[in-house]
């Protein structure tokens, strides 16, 4: 085939000019057609190392050194090395500017859809979702992500490698447990985190612990003190985000320890609206990519031959198994994502009487765009299901709900068919399953003993009877003893408040530190 004036490419191969003029035709169609928002780009090639390297530790272009990223990254090449799995196309960074690393082995047409999706799609949702606007700080996470990895490697140098080691796989073991979850929190502004650091660390060490210094050391307790109004009170408690408990209460941690706490609970935090917004971040990408490239190959800019393999590439991406399908293990958030937004574009251009008795306030008002942009910047996964999942979508995937519980019924029955009721109970249960506040363990810390043997005291409320992993959680409470340097309990209560469970673990030796 002759290369025509208006094809960006031909064939399989590219170039960095190939790639400009992608992205150059990629952007006039999301800004112009799509009214897409984006942080300015910036796209990086690396090879096939580089991207199991950069998968290993969770996906971050600058991130300390720890052995669990190197465990994965042999585990992974192994297996790709063996042809057991293949490579991420790309990986996104949710920064200002928005970085794309590109796999390098990608032909010219994945290229394309790679910045599509990506570049534009994802790049979009992150700066315009209210999650990410709340809890992230795209233009300060890769200084504080460099500081960081600098500060670790500093405190290796000081007080020894496994010294370190410990501190972080502890924090690593409870890094879920380091999020604020509530909106009532301040936005963290990353800078400033980096730049008063130093400034904590020079406090810390020239300061007493207060609350401890007040304890009493003999058999003589105040009442005062011993008052559960006062314990609480001075530690802040109730407090489910144990990690920032434990830097700001622990008694024995040294201020580089605090700070390497203090490290892991921001990345985790960086990561929490990535996990509630997984099946709409994907969706919005996946359909942001099929729309551009749709229209490129319209355009004439891509041949039929490279929107072939795009349209190949693409049908994998979206692949559903059906549930009874031995690779079925839930639903492919590209694919329920995808769906759920062409079902939008759906009703909101060409509805009938069942839409819009489902959905008055968008059926049939004809701008897909304007419905859409509104919808990936007010929604997470949870509610996004619980608002726009339509009958005719559950119909299309063969959706129904099974009840298994017991206490209520002998054996398993299906519970939601496809009828009014029906449609209505399969949407709310499987919103729930993205829900954090369901899925997630609802833990605690509810006390200390000051005047005694300073135990810490946590509660986990069980929800429907979801107890944890006893195995699970003991080595996670082992490591949080490790921080508190004392005895650690745990009960698990229902909603009648009876104890269903009781852990206690106690403190092992960290290395020496410095």
């Amino acid at each position: 085939m002759i290369a025509t004036a208006e094809r960006l490419f031909e064939g399989a191969d590219w170039d960095f000019q190939t790639l400009q003029r992608i992205h150059d035709a990629c952007a006039k169609i999301a800004r112009s057609e799509l009214g897409l928002d984006i942080y300015p780009n910036q796209i990086e090639v690396i090879t096939a190392e580089q991207m199991l390297d950069a998968n290993s530790s969770v996906g971050m272009p600058l991130f300390y050194k720890h052995w669990s990223f190197g465990k994965h990254f042999a585990h992974q090449e192994a297996f790709y090395r063996k042809g057991l799995m293949g490579l991420a196309y790309e990986i996104v960074i949710n920064s200002s500017p928005c970085i794309s690393y590109l796999l390098e082995e990608n032909t010219a047409t994945m290229q394309t859809l790679v910045i599509a999706h990506a570049a534009f799609g994802h790049n979009h949702f992150f700066k315009n979702n209210y999650l990410f606007k709340q809890w992230t700080d795209a233009e300060g996470i890769l200084n504080y992500l460099d500081f960081a990895k600098s500060y670790v490697a500093q405190c290796e140098e000081r007080h020894g490698r496994l010294a370190v080691e410990q501190t972080l796989d502890a924090a690593h073991a409870l890094m879920s447990h380091g999020i604020d979850r509530y909106s009532g929190k301040k936005k963290l502004d990353l800078r400033a985190e980096e730049r008063r650091a130093g400034e904590r660390r020079l406090h810390e060490e020239s300061a007493f612990n207060d609350l401890w210094r007040t304890v009493p050391a003999g058999p003589i307790k105040s009442a005062e003190l011993l008052s559960t109004e006062r314990r609480c009170k001075l530690l802040g408690l109730p407090q489910e985000n144990i990690l920032y408990f434990l830097e700001k209460a622990a008694p024995r941690l040294q201020p580089w320890q605090r700070e390497l706490l203090r490290i892991v609970r921001h990345i985790a935090q960086y990561f929490y609206s990535q996990s509630q917004t997984k099946v709409m971040n994907e969706g919005t990408a996946t359909y942001v990519h099929y729309r551009i490239m749709n229209r490129l190959h319209e355009q004439g800019q891509l041949s039929d031959g490279n929107f072939l393999e795009f349209l190949q590439s693409h049908t994998n991406v979206v692949f559903q198994p059906d549930f009874d399908d031995p690779r079925f293990s839930g639903f492919n958030p590209y694919a329920l994502g995808f769906a759920m937004m062409q079902d939008i574009e759906r009703i909101v251009s060409n509805p009938d009487d069942e839409d819009r008795d489902w959905f008055p306030d968008i059926a049939g008002t004809g701008d897909v765009m304007a419905v859409l942009r509104d919808i990936w910047a007010n929604y997470r996964d949870e509610s996004f299901i619980s608002q726009f999942l339509s009958p005719r979508l559950m119909r299309q995937l063969r959706m129904f709900h099974l009840h298994d519980d017991p206490e209520e019924s002998a054996g398993i029955r299906v519970d939601a068919i496809h009828n009014e009721r029906g449609y209505r109970r399969v949407r709310r249960e499987l919103a729930r399953q993205y829900d954090v506040g369901f899925i997630d363990p609802n833990i605690e810390v509810v006390d200390v003993d000051l005047a005694g043997n300073r135990r810490l005291m946590l509660r986990h409320a069980v929800v429907k009877g979801a107890r944890l992993n006893e195995v699970d959680a003991k080595r996670v409470l082992q490591y949080l003893a490790d921080l508190w340097s004392y005895d650690v309990s745990l009960v698990e209560v229902d909603d009648t408040g009876t104890i269903l469970k009781e852990y206690v673990l106690e403190p092992r030796a960290f290395a020496t530190a410095a």
